[in-house]
């Protein structure tokens, strides 16, 4: 069976679903024992304030890998449990806006590692929850946080979404069909690659570096900067003169007749990434391009982009994806088939590499990436908004006479 062809054996998905998790020790941060299947972060707590985008999604990041993570949810918050980026915490309910629900708040920064918040800039300062009152409550405190635009400049207080960040980047402008508007490439580039990664990556530095000063500090991180980060080999190339601002007319943006999508017969796709010479030459074969045919010496040059994408365009769509992944099979060519969303988790390479888990009846990827020694434990569904403020103020000495004295008056849910 090609490697490419999907998975549909009972077994198959048996695999998917079953995920056996390994069981070699790890180094918890906080204690000398050692936890099997535990997680590189076991040990690491973290408060994460709820929000959307890309902060939920660093924290599903660090939860994956073992840290206790605490989700503080505002007492009005849905009760959303289908949501695989909320995986892996715990849930507390609680009026941040109580000088009860603020004090709770400061007794769990005492035992905190990390704080990860991505409110607009000054809220966390009006509810009494900035850095500089956390820190001073906890001087070992990594604090997080995640704006849209930065902290500074005019858009400072300007409402915004991963498409508008995106857009002033320069990367939307060189995306997309040079006679189409620019498509949101969905919120992958800026809330995820360009905020979430960039959080993730710096608290974890800052967590480093508290190892030699035993001290801790603010990781200011925002979705406009770490989304213009990812554009800096676009920005040399176009620096030296080898990208153009006209859209689809670049090596990786669709320009190339070796480096983008043909749609096929059967009104399915395939995404060719013949960048090399080598490669493009074994695509071409593929497509019954002989040798010595004039497109094997021209397809290369820029002048005749368009007219060798068209060729190409005419003969795949003269048979199916199927039938042009099974001709590429034992190649170099770099042509792949364009999965939909159902089709993707039951492809035999993320299969082989457990890369999609099925959790509470939803498939989803996994915890990446993958560690030799400390492998993430076995993700948990998301929990309910509030399904562990109990146990959580428990853990605080919160006895259910405070508890539900509290929560008659509405600080806790």
């Amino acid at each position: 069976m090609s490697p490419h062809r999907l998975a549909s054996t009972p077994g198959a998905a048996g695999r998917l679903r079953g995920r056996t998790a390994l069981t070699v020790a790890s180094d918890p941060l906080d204690t000398g024992d050692r936890g099997a299947g535990a997680g590189a972060l076991h040990g690491l707590k973290v408060i994460e304030f709820a929000g959307l985008g890309a902060v939920p999604f660093a924290a599903m990041m660090l939860a994956d890998h073992g840290a206790e993570v605490i989700r503080i949810d505002r007492p009005d918050t849905a009760d959303n449990v289908v949501d695989p980026i909320d995986r892996g915490r715990r849930s507390v309910i609680l009026n941040l806006k109580s000088p009860e629900g603020l004090a709770i708040v400061h007794r769990l920064l005492e035992t905190t590692d990390i704080v990860l918040e991505g409110y607009r800039p000054g809220v966390m300062e009006r509810l009494g929850l900035g850095p500089e009152t956390c820190l001073a409550r906890n001087p070992r405190l990594i604090y997080g946080r995640l704006s849209g635009w930065g902290r500074r400049g005019p858009l400072v207080a300007a409402a915004g979404r991963d498409i508008a960040y995106l857009a002033l980047t320069g990367a939307l402008s060189a995306m997309g069909a040079r006679d189409q508007p620019p498509p949101p490439p969905l919120n992958l580039v800026g809330d995820y690659g360009g905020g979430a990664m960039s959080l993730t990556a710096g608290v974890l530095m800052a967590l480093f570096a508290r190892t030699r000063t035993h001290r801790g500090q603010v990781v200011d991180a925002s979705i406009l900067a770490g989304s213009t980060s990812l554009t800096a080999w676009i920005y040399g190339q176009f620096a030296a003169g080898s990208w153009t601002s006209q859209r689809e007319a670049n090596l990786l943006d669709g320009g190339a007749p070796f480096y983008r999508c043909y749609q096929c017969r059967d009104g399915n796709w395939i995404a060719v990434g013949a960048i090399d010479a080598e490669a493009c030459r074994e695509f071409l074969l593929g497509l019954g391009i002989a040798q010595d045919d004039p497109l094997q010496g021209s397809v290369r040059d820029r002048e005749h982009w368009p007219a060798a994408a068209q060729r190409i365009a005419s003969l795949v769509a003269a048979r199916t994806r199927d039938e042009w992944i099974d001709v590429f099979l034992d190649t170099q060519a770099c042509v792949a088939p364009v999965l939909s969303l159902r089709e993707a988790p039951h492809h035999p390479q993320h299969v082989a590499n457990e890369n999609f888990h099925t959790v509470g009846g939803i498939p989803q990827p996994g915890p990446v990436p993958s560690f030799s020694d400390t492998p993430a434990p076995d993700i948990s569904a998301p929990s309910r908004p509030g399904e562990h403020t109990r146990g959580v103020l428990a853990e605080l000495g919160i006895g259910p006479d405070e508890f539900a004295a509290l929560a008659a008056r509405g600080i806790v849910k």
